[in-house]
Parts: structure tokens; sequence; C-alpha cells
């Protein structure tokens, strides 16, 4: 398929998505989130599958991996896969109890690039 190929959807652009920063954006009905680490630049679904929290509302990129802001749950960016479920690092109990109500499930990521000049997202990845 072509450089140009309407597959890729832009994010933001590059100057704007910072070392161990992300960035949100709706695309169609889909919420994603593109992040930048010291590993490279990848692209995922926004909302947290722990509770939902769109994850570019405050989410970080801590020890490389992508942490959700409400209770704490990380990601892998690479491939989306659980680093930590539900820990809720200020209040332990509760984070064990509230990680009791959905089981971990990985984030749906997707492949990114950076095209003239912007950071671009492909869904069909």
């Amino acid at each position: 398929m072509s450089d140009t190929s309407p597959r890729w959807k832009r994010v933001c652009k590059t100057s704007k998505l910072k070392m161990n920063k992300v960035k949100g954006k709706a695309i169609g009905a889909k919420m994603v989130l593109v992040m930048r680490t010291e590993e490279g630049l990848f692209g995922s679904n926004a909302l947290c599958r722990h509770m939902a929290w769109p994850m570019h509302w405050g989410g970080k990129i801590k020890d490389g991996c992508l942490r959700c802001p409400l209770h704490h749950t990380s990601y892998h960016p690479e491939d989306g896969s659980v680093n930590e479920w539900s820990p809720a690092h200020y209040f332990p109990a509760y984070g064990k109890l509230l990680g009791k109500l959905r089981k971990p499930t990985p984030l749906k990521t997707y492949d990114v690039r950076e095209h003239e000049g912007y950071v671009e997202i492909d869904l069909n990845s």
C-alpha cells in the first residue's frame, strides 16, 4: 500500500508528542492514544481496560509503561499487555477490591508512524 494510503490517520503534530508523553484523539467512533517512550512510538486504544477511563486525561509513561491515572493500572506500550492491574498505590486494599471487578485485559494496539510532520495511526493494524 502506498505511503499516502487513507488507512493512516493523523493524531497530532510530531512536535507536540514529547518524550514519555501521551496524546489522545477521537477518530471516528474510536478514542486512540499515541505515546513516545525511550523504546519508540506506540499507539493503542485510549480507554483503560479496567474502568474505561480515558488515559490521555492524566495518563503517564512511568518506568516504560503507560499508567492510567485512575487506579494506576499499567500496560506495556509495545504490545498492550498488562504490567499491573489496579494496584491503586495510594490505598492498596481498595485497588485489590477494584481489580476484581474485571479480569486483567490487554489494550488493543495499533501501528504508528511519523509522516510529513505528523504522528499517524493505522486503525486497521
